[in-house]
């Protein structure tokens, strides 16, 4: 019986998209896929996540591609504007299962421990759960086994009992990895009839 609901948050509770920052910062559309791809890439920036200071992560890149340099500071320099908002269909889903009281509800992300801060002020309902593991803070990451046995012992919690929600198969796969039960999530409305199928009352 799952006791235990852990969410990721950006992608699922939390809209975050460097778009609405690079839209306007490189405008033309191939130059800005270009950046993304070759400059300030996934990789790159998940290393921040991981534990990397914004400051080296920036004058890393800045040292690699000098040509690129305004364009790189923007990544961080404007980061609170590549926050959406909250995704409020998965908020109500939360909020649901907060009411309901029967579960215990855990975060994990993948997030800078410089910049999850920003988060925690704004949205409200990130003072809902028990506890949120951010990576940034651990100095490792998702899909890595360690983050997801960190939360399992820190919170005491049974992989078997608990389910994992994440917007990445490769996170989700992670955390099946360790024994929990995981759900790729691709909208509120999927998630809530899946976590119904798994006797979740939302």
């Amino acid at each position: 019986m799952i006791s235990t609901i852990i969410f990721d948050l950006g992608g699922v509770l939390i809209d975050w998209n460097p778009e609405y920052v690079f839209k306007h910062v490189i405008p033309d559309e191939e130059k800005r896929r270009f950046f993304f791809e070759h400059v300030a890439t996934h990789d790159w920036n998940i290393e921040q996540d991981a534990g990397r200071t914004l400051e080296e992560g920036t004058t890393l890149l800045v040292n690699k591609h000098p040509d690129w340099e305004h364009e790189i500071r923007a990544f961080y320099g404007r980061w609170e504007e590549m926050l959406g908002g909250p995704i409020h269909d998965t908020v109500e889903l939360l909020r649901d299962l907060k009411a309901n009281g029967n579960y215990r509800l855990l975060a994990l992300t993948n997030w800078s421990n410089e910049t999850f801060p920003v988060a925690l002020d704004r949205y409200e309902f990130l003072h809902w759960f028990e506890g949120i593991v951010v990576s940034g803070d651990e100095k490792t990451r998702k899909p890595f086994s360690d983050i997801y046995e960190i939360l399992l012992d820190r919170y005491d919690v049974q992989p078997e009992d608990a389910v994992f929600i994440d917007d990445s198969l490769a996170n989700v796969e992670g955390a099946e990895a360790v024994g929990l039960n995981g759900i790729h999530f691709q909208g509120a409305a999927a998630l809530r009839e899946t976590l119904r199928e798994w006797k979740v009352e939302v």
